[in-house]
C-alpha cells in the first residue's frame, strides 16, 4: 500500500531536489497573486482525480462512443468556453480546499496540505475546456497530468498519489495492484445537501480499511466460523486494507487541528460504517486501529442492517465500500459513494456467488 509521505522534521534524501524546490517556491513567493500555490508532492496529501470524476462528461463521453474519438475531441474545442457542469467527486474536492484554507491560517508556512490533480487520459485539445471549467469554478488544480488515449496508471506513484478517484474500474483496479489507495467513483441518484464547514469521509471496514481475511471466513464458512474467530483473534491485528493510508493520511492533517486546541473545530471528520456485529466482531476492529495509533471519529456498527440511512444523515462528501449492493443502496439515498474493487466480495452480489464463465479448454 501507498506509504505516507514524511513530516517536515523529517531529514530530506535528496538535497538537490530540496534546492529546486526552495528555488521555485522563492521565485512564485515573489510574484503577485492571491492563489495559492501547490505544496511539495513530499508533504502534501495527493488526491488524484480523473476529468469524468470532476466533471459531469456524460454527453461527452456518448459522443466518443457513439462518433469516435475526432467527432469527441472537435466538439470539445468548439464548446470550450461553456464550463463542465460538476461531477461526483466535484464537492469532494471542494471540500478539500476548504481544509486547506483553514490549515494556510494555522500554518501559513506549511506543506502539510491537500494538493488536488487532475489525472486523465484526455487528449491535450481537450485540456483547454478542463482548465476553464477549473477556472470558472475556482478550483486551486495546478498539476494536469493529461496522457492522449493512454493509461494515466503509471503517473500515480510519479505524482506521489495518496489517493485515485476515476470512472474507470480498470483502471482503479490497476491502481490498487500497484498499491495506491483507489476507488471507482458514482453519481448518487438524488442530491443531497452537505456540510460546507466539515470534509466527511465514510469508509466501511472490511476489504476496505482492513484486508478481506475475516471476510472470507463470512463467506466460505458462514456467521458462527466469523464470530468464533474474531473473538480467538481479538487481540491479533488485522491486515491493511487498500484505504488504511488514506485514513492515515487524514489524520495526519487533523493531528495538526489537535495540536492547535482546534479538535472540537476540526474540519475533517472520519466515520466507520460496517456491517460487522459491535458486539460479536466489533473489538477486533477498534483494537487494529488503536494498534496502528489511528483514531476513527465516529464507529457505526450495524449488524447487517441496511447502510444507506445511516449515511443519509451522515451526509459524507465521499463513502468507500467494498461491495456493489451497498454502492447502490447508499447512493439510491442520495450519497456519493466509490467503489473499493478488492478482496473476496468481487465475486459476490448480496451475500450469493456470482457464477464466473466457464474457462475454455
Amino acid at each position: 500500500m501507498s506509504e505516507i509521505k514524511p513530516n517536515d522534521s523529517a531529514p530530506t534524501e535528496d538535497g538537490g531536489e530540496e534546492k529546486d524546490w526552495a528555488a521555485a517556491k522563492a521565485f512564485f513567493d515573489n510574484l503577485k497573486t492571491n492563489k495559492p500555490r501547490p505544496p511539495k508532492p513530499r508533504y502534501a496529501v495527493t488526491v488524484a482525480v480523473s476529468s469524468r470524476t470532476l466533471f459531469n462528461m456524460v454527453a461527452e463521453r456518448k459522443i466518443y462512443e457513439d462518433e469516435g474519438l475526432e467527432k469527441y475531441v472537435a466538439y470539445q474545442v468548439e464548446h470550450e468556453e461553456e464550463p463542465l457542469k460538476p461531477g461526483a467527486a466535484f464537492p469532494f474536492v471542494k471540500a478539500l480546499m476548504d481544509v486547506n484554507c483553514r490549515l494556510r491560517k494555522l500554518y501559513p508556512d506549511s506543506e502539510e496540505l491537500f494538493d488536488i490533480i487532475l489525472m486523465t487520459n484526455n487528449h491535450a485539445q481537450v485540456g483547454v475546456r478542463l482548465i476553464n471549467s477549473i477556472n470558472h469554478y475556482d478550483l486551486t488544480i495546478e498539476r494536469f497530468c493529461m496522457t492522449g488515449g493512454k493509461s494515466p496508471i503509471g503517473y500515480l506513484k510519479a505524482y506521489m498519489t495518496n489517493l485515485y478517484l476515476s470512472k474507470d474500474s480498470d483502471n482503479v483496479g490497476q491502481a490498487i495492484e500497484e498499491g495506491i489507495a483507489a476507488a471507482t467513483m458514482f453519481t448518487q441518484d438524488m442530491d443531497g445537501e452537505l456540510s460546507h464547514t466539515e470534509l466527511r469521509v465514510a469508509f466501511d471496514g472490511d476489504a476496505v480499511l482492513f484486508s478481506d481475511e475475516s471476510e472470507i471466513i463470512v463467506k466460505q464458512q458462514g456467521l458462527d466460523s466469523f464470530f468464533e474467530h474474531e473473538k480467538e483473534f481479538e487481540n491479533k491485528p488485522l491486515a491493511q486494507g487498500p484505504l488504511k493510508c488514506f485514513l492515515e493520511a487524514l489524520g495526519k492533517l487533523q493531528r495538526k487541528f489537535y495540536a492547535k486546541n482546534e479538535r472540537m473545530n476540526c474540519p475533517i471528520r472520519t466515520f466507520l460504517v460496517t456491517a460487522r456485529s459491535a458486539a460479536s466482531s466489533g473489538a477486533r476492529v477498534l483494537k487494529t486501529l488503536r494498534s496502528w495509533g489511528l483514531e476513527i471519529d465516529e464507529a457505526l456498527f450495524l449488524a447487517g442492517a441496511p447502510k444507506g440511512p445511516l449515511l443519509q444523515k451522515i451526509k459524507p462528501h465521499i463513502y468507500f465500500d467494498d461491495q456493489m449492493f451497498h454502492i447502490e443502496g447508499a447512493r439510491e439515498m442520495g450519497t456519493i459513494s466509490a467503489h473499493v474493487p478488492y478482496g473476496i466480495g468481487q465475486k459476490y452480489h448480496k451475500g450469493k456467488l456470482i457464477e464466473q464463465p466457464a474457462k475454455i479448454k
